[in-house]
């Protein structure tokens, strides 16, 4: 165990230090509109040269330095709330695995080293969604591995078609694509493969599936590293976006991913899941910006939601680990009298994810939906903008309601007080830059502030739909319990919403059941039945019953014998005659 916690405590001041380095120099790279291209030839054999390419503008170095924060403040984390676990240095090195291949990602001006960082996160991403050993887990697991294998597919697509330019350093020919031919097919390519990895539809079955790794895995993954991966990876192909039919799709099916998540988690039980989908919407609020050519604002919103969102995390897993390991929120009530500390982070980081003024949430939301407000064309993405957002105050709300306030629901799981002295710290570094890190962020990457003229009727609007979401969420979660019956009367309508539009079902059984069926019947009819007769099973009885005949022949029986005599007889007989 002090072997355990020594490895913790390295990872925590090198991931700290590394941090701090990374910020330094991403802000004087951003002051100085600098970029640094370093090349490294791994390997030159018979004029064969292997370089490895590595790119630092302030993008990466800001965003890896946020990658690295929250990393050390969730192992710190992780030393107390997996403390009962006996492989405690296994999980640590497989959050470090986990931390070094996203920062392989973002480096990379190459598809290939994007394609190890990318592999190596879908690789670790499914030892720590398995690392509960059960069958639940191992599902979920499996799920998440195969379908981002299909975005792995796409990039190596990419990858091939990138041959078409001499190099697979892509950042040089991102200028070039946008007047060829090749364009489009990369764009989908590219787009095909941050859709995976980023969890939209038809892809997002797999992201509440992932909750069945450890809470600390949940708060770094839906933050920083795994699901923002393919937001990374589109913020830098932008330009490729530009004008593309492939930014329009993304466009359609990011606004319904937004819709669906708020929608669904509104009717959700399930703490962490609740999170999950809420990450999910998140998720869809940054690919669709990225899709309209904002890359910058999605850029900021992408920093802004890792740090509340790592917070509402750590936050859940607290409340978890006090609840006797209940996820339900009907179990829960009253939690602001015995985790006074936890609900304070707790609401703060809600807060911050619906936009209240001044915190880190507010200052990327707000400005994005004044942009659509200003700037957006289509009705449809319009409205799913603003009812999106309305949905994130609702199910933020019902959860407060549900879970922090209010009577104690259950007093057999209640807490008998907060959380020890590493969770806290872990939660305090975070719930201290979700107050500052948005308005932080928004000096260092807007240092000239935007004009945006709107009517009162626009400005207000978002104000407007907070509210209305606030109270609809206050309702939802004031049903009596005799009101419940009356979900039944609507059924269906219930039931499709509430399980993200039969998406689970349609792609892992709709999507499984018929080649499984089918290769049943194949092993059934074939293996195991004509094959077994024709082939090994036929040929075995064969030589069954002429080994079994020819034993018969061997026992020197005198009957034998005379009837073997009369019938060599019998034939020399005729050949004479003939």
């Amino acid at each position: 165990m002090l072997w355990a916690l020594s490895v913790c405590g390295v990872s925590l001041v090198f991931l700290m230090i590394s941090s701090m380095v990374c910020l330094w120099f991403g802000v004087f790279y951003l002051m100085q509109d600098f970029t640094l291209f370093l090349e490294w030839e791994v390997l030159n054999l018979q004029g064969v040269h292997v370089v490895m390419t590595i790119l630092l503008d302030w993008m990466a170095l800001i965003f890896m330095s946020l990658v690295l924060l929250i990393s050390s403040l969730v192992i710190f984390y992780s030393q107390e709330y997996m403390a009962g676990d006996s492989n405690m240095n296994r999980f640590i090195l497989l959050v470090l695995m986990f931390v070094l291949s996203m920062m392989l990602l973002i480096i990379s001006p190459n598809l290939i080293s994007i394609l190890l960082g990318w592999d190596g996160l879908g690789l670790v991403s499914y030892c720590l969604v398995i690392y509960y050993q059960n069958v639940k887990s191992y599902n979920a697991g499996m799920l998440t591995a195969l379908s981002n294998r299909i975005g792995d597919v796409a990039l190596l697509m990419a990858i091939a078609w990138m041959l078409n330019f001499g190099s697979y350093n892509y950042i040089y020919y991102l200028e070039v694509m946008k007047s060829s031919r090749e364009m489009e097919v990369i764009a989908w390519l590219v787009v095909l493969a941050a859709m995976t990895k980023s969890a939209q539809i038809p892809f997002s079955a797999w992201l509440p599936a992932a909750m069945a790794a450890p809470t600390p895995v949940s708060a770094l993954v839906h933050s920083s590293t795994l699901v923002t991966a393919g937001v990374y990876l589109l913020i830098r192909f932008s330009p490729l976006l530009e004008g593309s039919s492939a930014s329009k799709f993304l466009l359609l099916v990011a606004g319904l991913t937004m819709f669906m998540a708020g929608l669904g988690a509104n009717f959700e039980f399930d703490l962490k899941k609740i999170i999950a989908l809420s990450t999910l919407s998140q998720l869809g609020l940054m690919m669709s910006v990225l899709a309209m050519g904002m890359t910058k604002l999605a850029y900021f919103h992408l920093l802004a939601h890792a740090l509340f969102k790592a917070l509402l995390f750590m936050c859940a897993g607290a409340v978890i680990h006090n609840m006797k390991d209940s996820q339900d929120i009907r179990n829960m009530g009253s939690l602001v009298s015995q985790m006074p500390y936890t609900v304070g982070c707790m609401s703060v980081a809600n807060l911050a994810l619906c936009g209240m003024p001044f915190l880190a949430g507010f200052y990327s939301k707000d400005l994005i939906l004044e942009m659509v407000g200003m700037g957006i064309s289509s009705l449809l993405v319009f409205f799913l903008y603003f009812v999106s957002t309305g949905l994130t105050v609702c199910y933020s709300g019902r959860l407060v309601y549900y879970s922090l306030t209010g009577n104690p629901n259950l007093s057999t799981c209640h807490p008998m007080g907060d959380e020890s002295y590493n969770m806290f710290i872990g939660m305090g570094g975070l719930m201290v830059m979700s107050v500052f890190g948005g308005s932080i962020l928004g000096w260092w990457l807007f240092p000239a502030p935007l004009m945006i003229c709107l009517p009162w009727t626009l400005k207000l609007l978002a104000l407007f739909v907070s509210l209305l979401g606030a109270w609809i969420g206050l309702e939802a979660a004031t049903f009596s319990i005799g009101m419940s019956n009356k979900s039944l009367n609507s059924f269906s309508v219930v039931n499709f919403v509430g399980s993200m539009w039969f998406m689970p079902m349609l792609f892992t059984l709709g999507v499984s059941n018929f080649p499984l069926g089918k290769s049943y019947q194949v092993s059934s009819t074939g293996d195991q039945g004509w094959s077994e007769f024709l082939g090994a099973q036929g040929l075995y009885e064969v030589i069954l019953s002429t080994s079994q005949m020819a034993q018969e022949v061997q026992q020197n029986d005198l009957k034998i014998y005379l009837t073997g005599f009369v019938m060599w007889f019998t034939v020399l007989l005729m050949f004479l005659l003939i």
